[in-house]
C-alpha cells in the first residue's frame, strides 16, 4: 500500500502534459515599461521571425469567429483587431470594451497579447472575453505572428 501511495505522484507528473506548454505569469498589472514597435521590427526577432504562418493561420480562425482581422472590419462581438497593434487597451472609438479594458493602462504589444492570449480571464480581471486560452507558446507565437502580418498597415518594413 505505501508504494501505490508513493507512486502515485510520479504517474501523476508522468500524466503531466509535456511540450511548450509554458504559460506567461504575467497580468496587465504586472507587465511593466513596454517598447511599442512597427509591426515589421516584432517580426524579425523571435519567436516570431521563425513562427509558422500557416498554423497562425489556421489558429486565427478562432479568432474570427468573433474578431475581424481586415482594415475597415467591424467590430462584432469582439473589437476589429486591424491596426490593434500599438494601441492602448480599450481605448478604440468603435466598440463597447467592458470597464476593466477601458480602464488598463497597457499597450497592445506582442508580449502582452502573448499573456493575454494565454489565460485571458487571469492576464485582465474583468474583461468580457470568454476563450480559455491558446495553451501551447509555440501555437501563441505562430498566432501573434500571422496577427502582426495581417492587421498592421503596411509600415514599410
Amino acid at each position: 500500500m505505501l508504494f501505490a501511495v508513493a507512486a502515485v505522484p510520479l504517474f501523476l507528473s508522468a500524466c503531466a502534459e509535456k511540450g511548450d506548454n509554458t504559460m506567461p505569469t504575467v497580468t496587465a498589472e504586472t507587465l511593466g515599461a513596454q517598447s511599442v514597435l512597427p509591426a515589421w521590427q516584432y517580426l524579425l526577432a523571435e519567436p516570431y521571425a521563425g513562427a509558422d504562418r500557416e498554423n497562425g493561420e489556421k489558429l486565427a480562425r478562432t479568432c474570427t469567429a468573433c474578431h475581424s482581422l481586415e482594415e475597415g472590419g467591424a467590430g462584432m462581438i469582439g473589437p476589429a483587431l486591424y491596426g490593434f497593434f500599438g494601441s492602448q487597451a480599450g481605448s478604440r472609438d468603435d466598440y463597447d470594451y467592458s470597464d476593466a479594458l477601458r480602464e488598463a493602462t497597457f499597450f497592445w504589444t506582442p508580449r502582452a497579447l502573448d499573456a493575454w492570449l494565454a489565460r485571458p480571464g487571469q492576464f485582465l480581471i474583468g474583461n468580457r472575453m470568454s476563450f480559455a486560452g491558446v495553451f501551447a507558446a509555440s501555437d501563441r507565437a505562430d498566432l501573434i505572428a500571422y496577427l502582426l502580418e495581417v492587421t498592421s498597415p503596411d509600415e514599410g518594413g
